[in-house]
């Protein structure tokens, strides 16, 4: 339809982000795309509500409507559209990209001025950036564009990256059409149109009222209790026995997961329908997946929902158990708690599927192989900080695949599955990675201190002999309780510099991070000894020989009577990454291959490997670039750390938002050397980077020979 969409002077500027917002909507989209694809022809995606207001206009004049309400929504699906268009031109698929071009332009004869061109009209802060992209030539050159660090562009940039991507297939032409039929036809929009005299504030306001929104586990009960066809008592039967659980305290706790949260018992509907279907399910369209579920499949609810019930009392039974601190664990509820500190609610489809009453005959003995290979390969990826984005879809994968296998055999299967993995977001690391890896990883910055603290409890329970059906100590770990300590302070220049030389200073304030330095200790005893000397009787030894009975602790006190140096931090790290390999080992000669090494090395530079390779030297001011914030500067420490007003920020991107104020900056970008210079940190890196290309060149060479 000709018309015009003009966003009000008075709303605010667009604000939607790569994180938040475009890679969820693209998610989505490919995820729909790629159902039809398999042919499931009739799914849609909802994508929200909006409420525009008719403007009166002269007879014949193109149609105009106020964007009350969902104007980030707007805005952003014309840049996505017009980013697909772009990749279709460039493509040849000019057919295609007519049909989005008339989402986007209105056409030449109902233009009467020149913002008449597009459908959507940004608020005047916006307009510049918007129009500059939107009439940019096929294919855009963003660095050419004149306000790069826009939002606009930056969305833009990322639409036309991840479509292109998505399209550099064999069969680019048939993604191509379903593309373009989804984008044009199964995206769903709620439009609220008000007249030109509503009182369009009122209805805004009310739209937006603090009210309770429905969760899915509310929309899942409504529907089953429809289609269920009981009398009223038997239904408030049914309801009593298999459903009024999930309205307590306890189903109705937000769980985080990601980015977003959701209630519990909505997190678990979504785990438990990726475990019966085995598709990758996404939390916002669990209702629709559920709904397709039930009528696709003329599921009977008189059976569902014993089912769920069944089901919903397992999981919570092992949520609840693995919650405890004190009490021994079994090989389940301790997968669930190290998971958990993981943050990875994606293996709980698994532990559904584990429990389920179809699987009751896989032995003992194949089930905790299953889990010791899962939790092995979470925690040596989560240790080398392996990339996590797409690991759901290898989970629901992998799941699939189990599905397939003899019952007698699941846990065998599971690790000549994960054996095999090769790709970024699905190798197994091996042993050598792993110990290259925290030998050196100033860990206590680097891992989040819940995964931390499970490491450490894990090493004490390994030395507890809690590893095995025979410990050989009284009781586990207390969980949860203690934090993790450094031996040599991390102020150590207040008691421990005697003797040491300027040159030992740099290597000391890199090891007082890693591994072989950290420890358990209660948090009252953490704060009596934390900054204190080694020795004396008010010392740190001492504290710790007379108020713990941690071995991984006693280790230390029994094994450094006198001192403790960079030697035995050095030694106790080796030690204590033997301990991780014999927790958590993978098969017997498993190897990551090296172009592995040479790929996420590549994909994974930070600031301190460009100082370790002397690209950066310590003490460097770097520059902001734009012109906004010109004379703010940051300054690069010894550990690559990044320095403002004496502020510590761990990557460029954090202190380029302390700069600006803004929740998502590209600080690589946004960093400069020099100041008014034109060689940024991006620079820098791909100078690191081309050092990689010989090793990649003599990986593939070897690989040819062999």
């Amino acid at each position: 339809m000709p018309q015009r969409l003009l966003v009000p002077l008075f709303q605010r500027p667009y604000v939607w982000s790569e994180e938040a917002q475009w890679q969820p909507l693209w998610d989505d989209i490919r995820r729909l795309v790629e159902r039809r694809i398999d042919g499931d022809q009739n799914a849609t995606h909802f994508l929200g509500a909006v409420v525009l207001q008719q403007q009166a206009n002269h007879v014949g004049a193109l149609a105009v409507r106020t964007v009350i309400d969902g104007q980030q929504r707007l805005t952003t699906l014309q840049l996505l559209l017009d980013a697909v268009h772009g990749q279709f031109e460039n493509r040849g698929f000019d057919g295609l990209a007519r049909q989005i071009a008339d989402l986007v332009e209105n056409a030449e004869h109902f233009r009467e001025q020149p913002e008449d061109r597009y459908k959507v009209w940004p608020t005047n802060r916006d307009r510049g950036a918007f129009n500059e992209v939107m009439s940019a030539a096929n294919p855009v050159d963003y660095s050419a564009l004149g306000v790069t660090d826009s939002r606009m562009i930056k969305a833009h940039r990322y639409f036309s990256s991840v479509v292109g991507e998505w399209l550099d297939t064999d069969d680019a032409a048939h993604r191509a059409s379903h593309l373009a039929v989804v984008i044009t036809g199964q995206l769903q929009l709620v439009a609220i149109e008000l007249q030109y005299d509503e009182d369009a504030q009122e209805i805004f306001e009310t739209l937006n009222a603090r009210g309770t929104p429905l969760t899915p586990a509310d929309l899942i009960k409504n529907f089953v209790f429809q289609r269920l066809d009981a009398s009223p008592d038997a239904t408030e039967l049914a309801y009593r026995n298999n459903w009024a659980e999930f309205e307590t305290p306890f189903w109705e706790q937000d769980v985080q997961t990601g980015r977003v949260t959701y209630s519990r018992s909505s997190l678990f509907l979504n785990q438990w329908l990726i475990a019966t279907t085995f598709e990758n399910v996404a939390a916002r369209e669990v209702f629709s997946q559920f709904k397709r579920f039930v009528i696709e499949g003329d599921v009977q609810m008189t059976e569902l929902l014993p089912r769920i019930r069944e089901a919903a009392d397992k999981y919570g039974d092992m949520v609840r158990k693995a919650a405890d601190r004190t009490s021994p664990l079994s090989r389940l509820e301790l997968f669930v708690y190290r998971t958990g500190n993981l943050e990875s609610e994606i293996v709980k489809p698994l532990l559904i599927w584990l429990d389920a009453p179809a699987q009751v005959d896989v032995p003992v003995g194949q089930v905790h192989k299953t889990l010791d290979v899962v939790e092995s390969w979470l925690v040596r990826r989560a240790l080398v900080r392996a990339k996590s984005q797409g690991t759901n879809n290898l989970l629901v994968d992998f799941l699939g695949h189990l599905n397939e296998q003899p019952h007698a055999t699941i846990g065998d299967a599971a690790e000549e599955y994960f054996a095999r993995q090769t790709g970024p977001v699905s190798f197994w690391p091996d042993d050598a990675e792993v110990r290259r890896e925290l030998s050196s990883l100033q860990i206590y910055r680097r891992l989040r201190r819940g995964r931390l603290r499970m490491i450490l409890e894990a090493a004490e329970d390994h030395a507890r002999g809690w590893t095995g059906t025979n410990p050989k100590h009284e009781q586990p770990v207390i969980r949860e309780v203690c934090t993790v300590e450094h031996v040599m302070p991390q102020d150590w220049r207040k008691h421990w510099s005697n003797g040491v030389s300027p040159e030992q200073e740099t290597e000391r304030d890199r090891l007082v991070q890693t591994l072989g330095n950290l420890t358990l200790i209660t948090q009252s005893l953490n704060s009596q000894v934390s900054n204190g000397p080694w020795l004396g009787d008010k010392g740190k030894r001492a504290g710790l020989n007379a108020n713990t009975s941690l071995l991984i602790t006693r280790a230390i006190v029994d094994g450094s009577p006198e001192s403790w140096t960079e030697v035995d931090i050095q030694r106790r790290t080796e030690a204590l990454i033997s301990s991780i390999l014999e927790i958590w080992p993978v098969p017997n000669g498993h190897v990551t291959a090296s172009a592995q090494h040479v790929e996420r090395a590549r994909s994974r530079v930070e600031v301190a490997d460009l100082v370790r390779a002397g690209l950066v030297p310590v003490g460097t001011t770097l520059h902001a670039r734009p012109a906004s914030h010109a004379g703010k500067t940051c300054m690069v420490s010894d550990d690559g750390r990044l320095f403002i007003d004496d502020v510590p920020y761990m990557t460029l991107s954090g202190a380029a938002r302390a700069v600006t104020g803004s929740q998502s900056e590209a600080g690589w970008w946004f960093w400069l050397t020099q100041a008014n210079g034109d060689r940024s940190m991006v620079d820098v890196r791909r100078e690191y980077l081309e050092g990689f290309e010989d090793v990649t060149d003599s990986v593939v060479e070897e690989e040819e020979e062999d």
